[in-house]
């Protein structure tokens, strides 16, 4: 199941907010991701707060990007 995410919003906590073509909100932690490479970069809030929705998923700046069937499995649900 492939369900695009189609709008991003970062927040301070280093969490996304996700809202996906289904409908659904959903909340993502990117805090689990940080002892992982490449993902140690996005604790530098400055380069966390560029994620971008980019092709149905959440990219920053330096090309680092989440699937989004992670972003979607590894969420919770809040709408």
């Amino acid at each position: 199941m492939l369900i695009d995410v189609v709008d991003v919003k970062v927040q301070s906590d280093f969490t996304l907010l996700l809202k996906f073509e289904n409908g659904e909100m959903r909340e993502f932690d990117c805090k689990t991701l940080f002892d992982k490479k490449p993902y140690h970069r996005l604790k530098e809030k400055e380069f966390f707060q560029k994620a971008k929705n980019v092709f149905g998923t959440v990219m920053w700046s330096d090309e680092i990007d989440i699937s989004p069937e992670t972003l979607y499995f590894e969420s919770r649900i809040i709408k």
